[in-house]
């Protein structure tokens, strides 16, 4: 979903696959172990059950966790989930973040890997065992690539390519549907005024990649590599600190979410879209408005057909729909569909794999334009044909 859908464009079905579709009908005229390195006791490969080829995606769990307050905000997961016990003191979460280090130092030995060459996060994330040996291969694998490393450079980057290493394949797909199908919406919009307002289109499409894109970066599982907060930190910081990015994302072993801290996922996530959406929708239509008028200074002949628009009540209504809608639509396609339902069977066929998340990325623009016509309909922002 696109950010420039709200501010110019509603599709009806017949016209839009996507949810940055939306050109408002009145504006349709406008927008090393180190060898040195110590272990906490002697780690040999066959003290650890522990197969570095087996697939990396997560064992899922039946339930929802109900421990780990003491999470400090772990990710995506690996074997994680579902006793619930994991941190309730029983000393299963201590077993298992020494297997987690365990594990993770015999893969770093093994590649000649020295915790010092590890960015600072994830060398502190590993020494306090809150990540398994998967996320470890993962990492050496995606090392591998010189974009991936690059890439892996950026903390936000770091977090989710090691949760998920289609994440860039899905960013892709989602922007380059949003790309498409907005630039159809214009043109049917527009049609021969198509390429005499270029640079409104451009306007449009290019806040559509930027709503696209937090879209699937905001709701997308992680594996947390963020340190504890500072004792002096306040309650309500304490507790978004420690919820999931997904709210539906499994936890990595060792580490267990509340339901409470699953629904903080959800608002926080929201809280975040709702920025997004109003304020993009607020510079888009400044952004067209300037366009006409700068059009209608040179050319006096240039007349358009253009309805008053509440701008900051529009605006407000989209950053609603998004914290809500968009929201809570690809929290479920991100933690639900692709992690929990589609990785465990496909993990071996990424092809496969791609080819589906595309399909129901695809769908979910779709559903997300036709939800928003109701929704514009509904409070009044889009008149009923």
């Amino acid at each position: 979903m696109a950010i420039a859908s709200c501010f110019f464009c509603v599709p009806t079905p017949n016209t839009s696959i996507s949810e940055s579709n939306l050109t408002w009908p009145h504006l349709a005229s406008f927008p090393r172990l180190s060898s040195s390195s110590s272990f906490n006791g002697v780690i040999s490969a066959k003290s650890i059950s522990f197969n570095r080829r087996v697939p990396i995606t997560p064992v899922l769990s039946a339930s929802i966790d109900n421990g780990g307050s003491d999470n400090n905000g772990g990710g995506l997961g690996g074997g994680g989930g579902g006793d619930g016990g994991k941190n309730d003191g029983d000393g299963h979460g201590d077993e298992d973040r020494d297997r987690n280090r365990n594990e993770a130092m015999l893969l770093l030995k093994e590649s000649g890997t020295g915790l010092e060459s590890l960015p600072k996060d994830l060398a502190a994330a590993i020494e306090s065992g809150r990540i398994p040996g998967s996320v470890i291969t993962r990492f050496l694998e995606l090392q591998k690539s010189a974009v991936m490393r690059w890439l892996m450079q950026f903390g936000g980057f770091r977090e989710r390519l090691l949760a998920d290493d289609l994440f860039m394949a899905k960013l892709a797909m989602e922007c380059g549907v949003g790309i498409f199908t907005k630039t159809a919406a214009e043109y049917e919009r527009r049609r021969e005024n198509f390429f005499n307002e270029l640079e409104v289109v451009f306007a449009d499409v290019a806040m559509a990649i930027i709503a696209d894109f937090m879209l699937v970066y905001l709701p997308a599982p992680t594996v947390s590599l963020r340190p504890p907060l500072a004792l002096t930190a306040g309650g309500i910081s304490k507790f978004f600190h420690n919820c999931p990015d997904n709210a539906f994302q499994v936890a990595l072993s060792g580490t267990s979410y509340t339901l409470l801290q699953r629904l903080g996922a959800i608002t926080r996530n929201g809280a975040k879209l709702f920025a997004v959406g109003t304020t993009s929708s607020l510079v888009g239509t400044a952004i067209t408005n300037a366009f006409i008028k700068a059009r209608r200074a040179v050319d006096q002949t240039s007349e358009s057909e253009v309805e008053t628009v509440p701008i900051v009540s529009t605006s407000v209504a989209y950053g609603v729909y998004m914290a809500v809608s968009s929201n809570l639509r690809y929290q479920i396609v991100a933690g639900v569909i692709e992690q929990r339902l589609l990785e465990p069977m496909l993990h071996q066929h990424k092809l496969a794999l791609s080819a589906l998340c595309f399909a129901v990325r695809t769908g979910n623009t779709f559903l997300g334009s036709l939800l928003w016509v109701d929704y514009a309909r509904l409070i009044g922002i889009q008149k009923s044909h």
